[in-house]
């Protein structure tokens, strides 16, 4: 995956559980991230609503990244990464 957007994005969020907004509406988020920066997730479900969004990303040796969107399109994850605005 070369999405240099979606990486500096994803890089910007909080490690741990946050709140914030996406298209108007709020979400609760956890990330997480390995010590060695290699095992990535993230899953959110929307407060007042039925939506969720979840994913893994992998980063191997040579750079590359593997983004495995869980029973979603990468579209969808990669759009919530690029839109959601954590709470300052």
């Amino acid at each position: 995956m070369d999405h240099p957007e979606f990486d500096t994005a994803f890089e910007r969020l909080p490690e741990g559980y946050s709140e914030g907004a996406y298209e108007g509406r709020r979400f609760g988020v956890t990330v997480r991230r390995s010590e060695d920066g290699r095992r990535n997730s993230l899953f959110a479900r929307e407060l007042a609503g039925n939506d969720i969004v979840s994913f893994n990303l992998y980063r191997v040796a040579s750079g590359s990244a593997s983004l495995k969107p869980c029973e979603m399109s990468s579209e969808k994850v990669i759009a919530f990464v690029l839109g959601y605005q954590p709470n300052a």
